[in-house]
């Protein structure tokens, strides 16, 4: 059960975002289900300018799983390098396009439990696909999404999964999509992990990271 106060705080915090982030995008470029599953892999720990940058030049010579596994993980590796943890995602991504080519006929699955069957791809990537790609009901819950969400008392944890279900919880199915991005977008450009950007906040009136770092000035 939700309370009134609870209730008018998502109420107000949806009514904010709205204001702040209308029409919220997805910054990673793709054309296709598959292109945006391969992009979101390598954006793990990295800026999605530079995996836009990455995957322009990849997806000229892979933009499907049947042209990615002609590929070497050498030769991967070296096209994705700048990403960082570049052994690891090139792995993720050969082993999930053989997975997608031997399950689903090549194809990325329409489905939260399906897509997170495939090497690599766990529930926050699964959700952005979802959401994303398939215009699905989803939240993806990353670092943003996390620090955000625990900063205006919204959740207090740092499990993203714990994160995801409150989350459903208290906003409207509706609106879950656009509130990963929103939140994403409030936590990239405003709410940063360092050096937030308090005085363009909307929320410090509620904020639980802006009441304690004020309280220790005065």
């Amino acid at each position: 059960m939700i309370d009134k106060e609870t209730r008018d705080k998502v109420e107000y915090i949806s009514s904010k975002l709205d204001e702040m982030f209308e029409n919220p995008r997805c910054e990673l470029e793709y054309y296709t289900p598959y292109e945006l599953l391969v992009a979101v892999i390598l954006s793990a720990q990295c800026t999605d300018k530079r995996v836009n940058i990455v995957t322009t030049q990849l997806f000229k010579e892979a933009n499907t799983p049947e042209k990615m596994i002609k590929l070497s993980q050498e030769e991967l590796e070296e096209k994705i390098h700048s990403c960082g943890f570049y052994h690891n995602k090139a792995k993720n991504i050969l082993s999930m396009s053989k997975d997608l080519i031997e399950k689903f006929d090549g194809r990325v699955p329409n489905d939260l439990e399906k897509l997170q069957t495939l090497a690599g791809v766990g529930r926050k990537t699964a959700n952005v696909v979802y959401s994303e790609a398939f215009k699905g009901d989803a939240i993806a819950v990353d670092t943003h999404v996390l620090r955000v969400s625990n900063r205006l008392g919204l959740v207090k944890t740092d499990d993203p999964k714990k994160c995801e279900l409150r989350l459903m919880e208290l906003f409207d199915k509706g609106r879950w999509s656009k509130l990963h991005l929103q939140l994403v977008h409030f936590g990239r450009y405003v709410c940063k992990s360092i050096k937030p950007n308090c005085s363009e906040c909307p929320f410090t009136i509620i904020c639980n990271y802006y009441a304690m770092h004020n309280s220790q000035k005065h």
